[in-house]
């Protein structure tokens, strides 16, 4: 694989349950750019990011992901994989019983790190980066949704990783707290990581143009910008 590519996906088959989900799928992606994954609820966005970070097996096909081969990963092996991953989800997903830092804190420990001084370094640079650099003591209650789903950002951020993957992640906000939040991953696009973001919102896509790759009937066609 070109050093350049993070993703290749050539004639893969995605199924959940019994249904075809996608079937003869590409796309490549290469280091820091970003795209949009459009198409209507239950064409299969979701699906595709879930078989990134092996949620779902891939059938069929080929399909690497930084160095990895998709459609032969090892069980063991998919725990390193996450970690190069930023992961985004619509329902953000908190430990609701702790604070912002904590946790971040918790997603630091569980990937390794173990110097207090470095923790607390990393959690204050990704807050930074997302615009909540005084939010790390409050609970994810006192947060809005905007604010909740910067902290998700933040915590995909925390092990810098090459790609971020963004499911529907402005689902669940207004519309100009949604701008703000696409903004900044265009933003963290623009200093090298690279995003792909799965959207219904075509709203967003026109104010916020990138690459555009459609779902539909079982396939994905790249659609340009």
């Amino acid at each position: 694989m070109e050093e350049d590519i993070l993703l290749k996906l050539e004639g893969v088959e995605i199924c959940r349950e019994e249904n075809q989900v996608l079937n003869n799928a590409s796309l490549t992606l290469r280091n820091g750019e970003f795209v949009y994954v459009i198409g209507k609820v239950g064409s299969g966005k979701s699906s595709l990011l879930k078989s990134l970070y092996c949620e779902i097996p891939i059938k069929r096909g080929e399909a690497y992901i930084m160095g990895y081969n998709l459609a032969k990963m090892r069980r063991r092996n998919i725990p390193y994989l996450r970690r190069k991953l930023g992961i985004v989800f619509q329902d953000f997903q908190l430990l609701t019983d702790r604070s912002v830092s904590k946790n971040l804190e918790f997603v630091l420990k569980a990937t390794g790190w173990k110097k207090k001084q470095e923790i607390k370094g990393r959690i204050d640079e990704v807050l930074r980066q997302v615009g909540m650099p005084d939010k790390g003591y409050k609970m994810p209650h006192e947060l809005s949704g905007g604010e909740q789903q910067r902290i998700v950002i933040a915590r995909a951020l925390l092990n810098s990783p090459r790609l971020i993957l963004a499911d529907e992640p402005t689902g669940n906000l207004d519309p100009e707290t949604s701008g703000q939040i696409v903004q900044l991953l265009h933003d963290i696009c623009r200093q090298g990581t690279a995003v792909i973001m799965t959207t219904h919102n075509y709203t967003i896509v026109h104010n916020y143009p990138a690459r555009i790759v459609k779902c539909e009937n079982t396939c994905l066609s790249d659609v340009g910008k």
